[in-house]
């Protein structure tokens, strides 16, 4: 007599069509963690580049901010 496969679902070995959502990449926010690296490491080079760019972050989101605070005045609410 023949034997019977198992009922029940099928293994699939169809890769799944969806993508798996990826984090967009770019410029990463000078938080403390990297500052704190760069400052433990002692790298003088390392340390100014960090410097330099979390200035220009800390600038380009106050020029955000203040854009955002004259769109909350000239909306009157």
């Amino acid at each position: 007599m023949p034997t019977r496969k198992a009922a029940g679902k099928k293994a699939s070995t169809k890769k799944s069509s969806k993508v798996a959502a990826r984090p967009e990449t770019g410029p990463v926010p000078p938080y403390g963690d990297p500052i704190r690296g760069a400052i433990a490491r002692g790298d003088v080079q390392e340390m100014k580049t960090v410097a330099a760019n979390a200035r220009k972050w800390v600038a380009d989101v106050q020029s955000a901010l203040k854009q955002l605070d004259g769109a909350i005045k000239k909306a009157g609410k």
